[in-house]
């Protein structure tokens, strides 16, 4: 009877293969799109700053506003990249 049982570690290589295979295939799950604005958003605040004398916001073709440069932080991964 022994035969045909397979030795405990295998059985845990296998759960283990399992789960990393289950955990891979749902971090691919996600909708696809931009990104919701915050609750406490809102375009009012928006055009009330625009014409209060501020410079008007660069919009892109679809008329979306695109965000300025921002600083470039580098960090620890940079070193292996580069």
């Amino acid at each position: 009877m022994s035969r045909f049982l397979p030795c405990p570690c295998v059985l845990f290589r296998l759960a283990l293969i399992g789960a990393l295979i289950a955990v891979f295939a749902l971090a691919g799950c996600g909708r696809k799109g931009p990104l919701d604005p915050p609750p406490s958003a809102s375009l009012a605040g928006d055009q009330g700053a625009a014409q209060s004398g501020g410079a008007p916001p660069v919009m892109d073709r679809q008329g979306r506003p695109i965000a300025p440069p921002g600083p470039n932080k580098r960090i620890p991964l940079d070193a292996l990249l580069n």
